[in-house]
């Protein structure tokens, strides 16, 4: 009789009721590299042909770029979720295989870059507002040239190396893992180090890392997109 009342009792509820299913990444979130790369690209572009590579140049792009500069603050945001997301999107895939070393590498290289993106904004967008208040004072300013020297340090040296770094991390967690084939992989390594040690002689330098990001983007949605359903 009492196993017989356990059975009907109705607050008995099996353990594994209540279990929800795993969250996975969706299938479609390999886009977000390509979306990423594609607004990366943008904004390096609009912001070359807005502010001299100079850092010395003494202001005059602030009269006839702010609208260009602006764009480019404004697509950031999204560009940064978009990165996000990629990196979020990788790390799913590789799962329990992930190497800790290079992996650590992978996120910190990856959240850094994300870090002095925003800070490079912050900058460019503070230089922005001074000018819309004192046009003539802001470009006669000490604050204005340390500003504006700091945006190049930023972006033309620490934020190139730590993509660099990203890069280069992503291709080795990648290639061991079986994500990518070893040729996009050997490419990967060929671009980190061209831009760690190049960058310097490379006028168009920032273009590399967006376009490495394009491509492994692409391979693998395309790869997705071919696979079976039971090899996602």
């Amino acid at each position: 009789m009492e196993a017989s009342v356990e059975t009907k009792n109705p607050s008995a509820v099996a353990p594994h009721s209540f279990a929800r299913p795993e969250l996975r990444t969706p299938k479609a979130a390999a886009i977000a590299g390509v979306l990423c790369s594609t607004l990366l690209i943008t904004m390096f572009l609009l912001l070359r042909s807005a502010i001299p590579a100079d850092p010395r140049e003494q202001g005059q792009w602030l009269s006839s770029g702010l609208s260009r500069v602006q764009v480019v603050l404004n697509l950031l945001p999204f560009a940064a979720a978009a990165f996000l997301w990629f990196i979020g999107f990788l790390r799913d895939r590789l799962g329990q295989r992930e190497d800790r070393f290079f992996s650590t590498m992978f996120l910190g290289s990856g959240l850094l870059f994300l870090g002095m993106l925003f800070t490079l904004a912050a900058l460019m967008g503070g230089i922005l507002i001074a000018y819309s208040i004192h046009p003539q004072a802001t470009t006669d300013s000490a604050a204005f040239h340390i500003a504006r020297a700091a945006s190049y340090e930023i972006a033309n040296i620490y934020m190139t190396k730590m993509a660099a770094i990203f890069i280069f991390a992503t291709s080795k967690v990648t290639y061991h893992t079986g994500i990518v084939p070893r040729w996009l992989a050997f490419v990967g390594y060929a671009l980190a180090v061209s831009l760690l040690f190049g960058s310097y002689y490379l006028t168009w330098s920032f273009l590399i890392f967006p376009l490495w990001m394009l491509l492994i983007s692409g391979w693998i949605a395309k790869s997705d997109v071919q696979a079976p359903p039971g090899k996602m």
